[in-house]
């Protein structure tokens, strides 16, 4: 082995900005294209709004206009402006900031001073504009270098803060933003800040009952009985239980931050949830039956926050400062005074939870027996099949740096498969091979989970039968053939996961797999193209003597090709449900039996082609 001298020369000593850029998994996560939710890109966004919401927690400016068009981002807020002679020290200049001073920000989100640095710093150009006591100061960096600096002027502008920023392609490549996502978050902030208003592009966002709010959008009131909201200081609760749900959902927030892989508040309420219901029956009722179909939004207030990242996914504090009262005896005395009232007063709701209670206990002792067999039979196909080719990093293993990578391919048959596992990246991408098509699950209870081997061993090898918090894998993504056969597995699918498992849909885990539908070459090119325009686009690109090969299914794709398509610049579809999507309807029209409705969308679009094929001819 080659020695390598270790001496004063191998000391370096890095800017805010060059340590920012060469290690940005540290500020941000992850950097991603734009395809997830947790991206960078939409973590650099998080951090400027972050600075903004903190304002308006602080009683200062009620509306926030965001703006992002050709990746240019714009983010406005009329709170008090930085102080003017630091506004560079506060894009620029590590650990700097007030969110140190507890009296000036209480209880904010953002503590490091490292936000808004790392949006500068991963940007190929970032401006800032304050304004405050009549005057303004803009200042302009490109890949966090100053190029502008404009003394400070009079302004006649409104005070506060306006950040302008464009990720930095060279380092998250051809990214691009999902404003489904954006809404998403846009819409988390209004939850957390009644009487916030948010305009982005131009549309409004608002909401001035909370987490109640929130929770009426996210199950569609679809639910067993009216939303129970509780309100109290520097905590929120929203609880209900769903029709048709088989899992626990989720969500949870701290100092306006959604902790997207809960922390302790959540485990608190979890546990404070089961002792207070059990106490006001005098049963003590198991806590999976308790918890089994319930939706909840909880939301806490804590001064200096302690999270276990830069990103803030997780709360790790375990007491409740200044007062040092713990998180779990915190949430505790809130439900076991503020629920157990409401369920006094409300015996009609007290008396549904009861039954949904007794419900769940009926059928997971009926299930008993079924689940046995079914993990006996999914530890014994471990051990011979070749269904999982699992990877070496969980999503779950928080000590991994590039869990968030963590991938598993859903494929259709050996082929396929086969081409997939010679050419993935063993530390983070696994394959799971599915035999045929599986079996259309609408309208079946979750006994069939455990009784079709197929959704038995696809449910262990995602670790979800207790839910996903042990999820293994950040990212789901069905790889099927672009033919009419991969479509039907592909809805086959998903119907699986909505209807068992719709948060991992909810949470932005299930993703569909582009590969090329065509190829073009000649002796000195290759262009892979994945639809009719780009594939005239390859046709004039590659000039004469130039050969076409239509790619029928993934096994015809050799594994020295497939590296192209799984790896940095893999194309994913995330599957994304609608603001206003039931999914019981969602799967009854397409997986229900031959609807009406259905019928009349296929015979529409067969006169629509049959009217463009006359036109064409």
């Amino acid at each position: 082995m080659d020695k390598v001298n270790y001496n004063e020369d191998s000391i370096r000593s890095l800017d805010w900005k060059e340590h920012i850029r060469l290690r940005p998994g540290m500020y941000i996560g992850k950097m991603g294209n734009g395809s997830s939710p947790d991206d960078g890109i939409y973590i650099l966004l998080k951090e400027v709004i972050d600075n903004s919401i903190d304002e308006f927690v602080m009683g200062n400016g009620k509306t926030i206009e965001v703006n992002i068009k050709n990746k240019k981002v714009t983010v406005r807020d009329f709170g008090r402006g930085i102080p003017l002679g630091k506004v560079i020290d506060c894009v620029s200049k590590i650990n700097t900031g007030a969110k140190y001073d507890s009296k000036v920000f209480k209880k904010s989100v953002g503590l490091n001073g490292v936000g808004t640095k790392a949006a500068n710093a991963l940007s190929s150009y970032f401006k800032i504009s304050s304004f405050r006591d009549g005057k303004s100061k803009v200042v302009e960096f490109e890949n966090g270098n100053i190029f502008n600096d404009q003394p400070i002027q009079i302004s006649k502008s409104r005070k506060g803060t306006k950040v302008t920023f464009i990720p930095d392609k060279n380092l998250f490549g051809e990214y691009s933003f999902s404003f489904d996502y954006i809404e998403n978050m846009l819409w988390n902030y209004c939850y957390l800040n009644p009487g916030l208003t948010i305009l982005f592009n131009g549309v409004k966002f608002f909401s001035d009952r909370g987490l109640l709010d929130l929770l009426e959008k996210n199950t569609n009131n679809d639910v067993l009985y009216p939303i129970i909201h509780l309100v109290g200081n520097d905590i929120e609760v929203a609880i209900t239980h769903c029709k048709n749900q088989y899992n626990e959902q989720y969500y949870s927030f701290v100092n306006g931050q959604h902790t997207v892989q809960g922390g302790t508040h959540q485990g608190a309420f979890r546990q404070a949830l089961v002792k207070t219901i059990r106490e006001f029956f005098g049963k003590n009722y198991d806590a999976v039956d308790i918890r089994q179909a319930i939706n909840a939004a909880i939301s806490i207030k804590v001064i200096e926050p302690v999270f276990e990242s830069q990103t803030k996914t997780k709360l790790g504090s375990t007491e409740i400062e200044p007062n040092g009262m713990t998180v779990l005896t915190f949430v505790q005395d809130f439900l076991k005074r503020n629920l157990d009232n409401y369920l006094h007063k409300h015996t009609d709701i007290a008396e549904s939870i009861h039954k949904i209670i007794l419900q769940s206990e009926h059928e997971r002792k009926a299930m008993a027996g079924v689940k046995k067999l079914a993990r006996e039979r999914a530890k014994k196909a471990s051990l011979h099949n070749k269904k999982l080719r699992d990877c070496r990093v969980h999503y779950n293993d928080v000590n991994k740096k590039n869990r968030f990578d963590s991938t598993i391919f859903i494929t259709e048959g050996d082929s396929a498969s086969g081409s997939i596992t010679k050419t993935r990246d063993i530390n983070t991408q696994a394959v799971f091979s599915l035999r045929g098509k599986p079996l259309n699950c609408f309208g079946l209870t979750k006994k069939v989970v455990y009784e079709n081997e197929e959704f038995n061993l696809l449910q262990s090898a995602l670790n979800i039968e207790q839910g996903i918090d042990d999820l293994r894998y950040n990212k789901i993504v069905l790889a099927t053939d672009a033919d009419v056969d991969g479509m039907h597995i592909r809805l086959l699918l998903l119907t699986f996961f909505l209807q068992f498992f719709p948060e991992l849909v909810k949470e932005g885990h299930i993703y569909i797999l582009e590969t090329p539908l065509f190829r073009v070459r000649n002796k000195k090119e290759t262009v892979y193209c994945y639809n009719e325009n780009e594939k005239n686009d390859a046709i004039l690109k590659v000039g004469k003597s130039f050969e076409i090969t239509r790619f029928k299914g993934l096994g015809e794709i050799s594994p020295n090709e497939f590296k192209h398509f799984i790896g940095s610049n893999m194309r994913l579809d995330p599957v994304i449900l609608g603001k206003q999507t039931k999914i019981e309807d969602v799967l009854r029209y397409y997986m229900g039996k031959n609807t009406k409705e259905r019928q009349e969308f296929i015979i529409d679009n067969l006169r629509n082609e049959e009217v463009i094929l006359h036109e064409k001819n």
